[in-house]
């Protein structure tokens, strides 16, 4: 635009007007008005720490790392490295220290939580009932050792940060008996030892992913019939050796479409068969959810994929409420009422994409949330707390991650009231609402931003304590609070993340951001 031969306060006008017609409109919101829909659990926001990382064993190796650590072994060498997948993929890491001191207070600032002790290692996992020293190699039909010691490390974890425990056993070739049928050797002895130990287990599953149950560690040809057989079995053990325990499942992935088209080599077996043959037992009904596969799993023809510049769509962002939606339908057949629980989740399935630990996937993470819980999902257990690169934080520093920070802003703000906060216009404003954490009447807002480049704006009728969550690098794991470089202390302890007052009216959301408001005079008769 063209200023010449106009006076000062005719540019200042015009200029003015121009940026007007820029603005984009604001999206009015009425706090005290947001109707109510639902709850989700007081540990809704939970994670998984893999079996493997109890035990030790090859896990997914970090891009950035990957050649440190041994070369991978044949697949014919005694291993943790799940049936039939490539073992270069992976990078052998020693036993989690859940005593370490920095990562207990990490974890107790998500708590109370569930911690979810399983994956695809638990499947083949040999529990050592012993205080000697552990075998040297898994005794047949088992791939890795659980000791004593491990488990009880398990346990004074969960007790230590107050969190709930979340499991799953062996179902490998190791604990059938000669007609192939699972037997609950392995499992009485980790629940004698537990209860023995003062310890308690929240919810325990048959089987982790058995949609793909060969890769996991079942016997070759394992089919649904053979399934709803063995989880018979396991329903009646566990109704009478724990029966304060709730019974998880089935557990499935990748069957809404998120996955693609599976190689004919996974030799899918089908929830709803699954299901269908298993009959009456559950008290959770779970399923897991991951977009796509990450580049290291990018061999597997047919299964989807993604890349940094879809991170911020709305068909990658929403995709986890089709799947959802996909497994629900099935629950409502065939468990009607029973909560639903997403017990497996992070960016892409294989340990995640080099951006799953940078500040452009904590849109995808904190949407789920958003997401899941308007649809009713319970309780979502993201994969994982310190392992590879969709951790939480990072294995080898125990540094927050940018989802580290975006979780510790929910756990802090957002209750278990779930309310309606509209659908907003457009295709880049994501809006969601809670009651606010310990403050009667109070509502939390999440406001997320996903235009790179443009503004959006929101119009609230009352003041506000605004957490601005942004990135000078949307591929870097820096993330800002309020325009300030989150950073643990110098003692290891988290920084004060205090958020800024704002006033009623008309906020603007910078380009990629994400915002979290605090609203504690909302008035909302639903969260008194």
């Amino acid at each position: 635009m063209q200023f010449r031969n106009f006076s000062a306060a005719a540019v200042v006008v015009a200029a003015q007007s121009l940026l007007f017609a820029q603005a984009p409109k604001p999206v009015a919101i009425a706090p005290s008005k947001l109707p109510r829909i639902g709850t989700v659990s007081e540990r809704y926001q939970s994670y998984n720490i893999e079996m493997v990382e109890v035990t030790g064993g090859r896990f997914w190796a970090p891009y950035k790392k990957a050649t440190s650590g041994p070369a991978a072994v044949a697949d014919t060498a005694p291993s943790s490295t799940p049936a039939g997948m490539n073992a270069s993929m992976y990078r052998y890491r020693k036993p989690i220290d859940l005593a370490n001191p920095q990562l207990r207070k990490l974890a107790s600032a998500l708590s109370p939580a569930y911690v979810r002790v399983s994956g695809t290692w638990a499947n083949s996992t040999y529990f050592d009932d012993s205080n000697g020293p552990a075998p040297a190699t898994p005794p047949d039909g088992f791939r890795s050792v659980l000791t004593r010691q491990e488990w009880q490390g398990v346990l004074d974890f969960t007790r230590a940060v107050d969190d709930g425990l979340v499991t799953s056993f062996a179902i490998s070739p190791g604990v059938r008996d000669a007609a192939g049928v699972w037997t609950p050797v392995e499992l009485k002895k980790v629940l004698d030892y537990t209860h023995s130990a003062g310890g308690h287990i929240d919810g325990i599953e048959y089987f982790n992913e058995p949609t793909f149950a060969t890769m996991g560690g079942a016997p070759k040809g394992y089919d649904a019939a053979q399934y709803g057989r063995d989880f018979k079995v396991f329903e009646a053990f566990i109704r009478k050796a724990s029966p304060e325990t709730k019974i998880i499942g089935p557990d499935s992935v990748g069957e809404g479409g998120s996955l693609g088209q599976q190689p004919a080599s996974m030799q899918l077996v089908r929830t709803e068969d699954m299901l269908a043959a298993e009959g009456p037992g559950l008290d959770v009904f779970a399923y897991h959810f991951y977009g796509g596969v990450s580049q290291r799993c990018a061999a597997m023809g047919g299964v989807a994929k993604t890349s940094p510049d879809r991170a911020l769509t709305r068909e990658w962002l929403m995709s986890t409420a089709k799947e959802e939606e996909f497994y629900a339908k099935l629950r409502d057949r065939f468990a009607p009422g029973t909560p639903i629980w997403n017990t497996e989740t992070a960016e892409t399935a294989c340990g995640g994409d080099p951006w799953a630990s940078d500040f452009v996937d904590s849109f995808r993470y904190l949407n789920q949330l958003g997401i899941l819980a308007k649809q009713g999902v319970k309780v979502v257990i993201h994969n994982t707390l310190d392992a590879s690169d969709y951790g939480l934080l990072d294995e080898a520093t125990l540094q927050p991650r940018p989802n580290y920070w975006a979780a510790v802003l929910w756990r802090r703000l957002m209750g278990t009231t779930v309310l309606d906060a509209g659908d907003a216009a457009g295709q880049n404003l994501y809006l969601y609402a809670h009651c606010l954490r310990n403050q009667r009447g109070g509502v939390a807002l999440l406001a997320m931003n996903t235009d790179r480049t443009a503004p959006e704006a929101i119009h609230l009728p009352a003041g506000a304590v605004r957490y601005q969550l942004t990135s000078p690098d949307l591929m870097s794991t820096s993330a800002q609070l309020n325009g300030k470089e989150l950073a643990l202390t110098a003692s290891g302890d988290l920084p004060a993340m205090a958020g800024v007052p704002v006033a009623a009216g008309t906020i603007e959301l910078l380009p990629a951001s994400i915002s979290f408001f605090a609203i504690p005079k909302a008035g909302n008769a639903s969260c008194r």
